[in-house]
């Protein structure tokens, strides 16, 4: 799956829609990036509902623990089991064998807010612009 199908949440979620109304959920590249190594990852229950913002895994790195958050509203209908055995999945294909839970989603309007490749690439610029001016470095305006 290609990362301009999927949309993304502030929150460095990402959600691929399917048909039936489940979408599959993860965490961006950009994320797994700022985690580092990840080593563990605490699942949901299958038929469990999470509402929109609603913490609904677990992803311990190297460097933190780190809540990942449902968002869309939705009832979980599968969890990627292999993580529990290859939480290194989300690091080396976070798009693809790193994907985290599918979820039924249950308000659609929520999926339609979430930022495209393109709105996401730019928020995610200007918060490596906001770390790097915080630091003291110049953000370099060649690439």
């Amino acid at each position: 799956m290609s990362e301009g199908e999927i949309r993304f949440s502030k929150e460095h979620e990402w959600l691929a829609l399917k048909g039936g109304g489940i979408a599959t959920m993860g965490i961006s590249d950009f994320a797994q990036r700022q985690l580092g190594d990840i080593v563990s990852v605490d699942l949901p229950k299958v038929s469990s509902a999470y509402n929109r913002m609603q913490p609904l895994a677990i992803v311990d790195s190297v460097k933190s623990s780190s809540d990942i958050y449902s968002a869309v509203s939705g009832e979980v209908v599968e969890i990627n089991e292999e993580l529990i055995e290859h939480p290194e999945f989300i690091n080396q294909s976070p798009y693809e064998l790193g994907w985290i839970v599918k979820i039924k989603l249950s308000n659609m309007k929520e999926f339609e807010q979430l930022m495209s490749k393109k709105e996401y690439d730019v928020f995610i610029g200007e918060l490596e612009k906001g770390e790097q001016e915080s630091a003291g470095m110049r953000p370099d305006w060649r690439k």
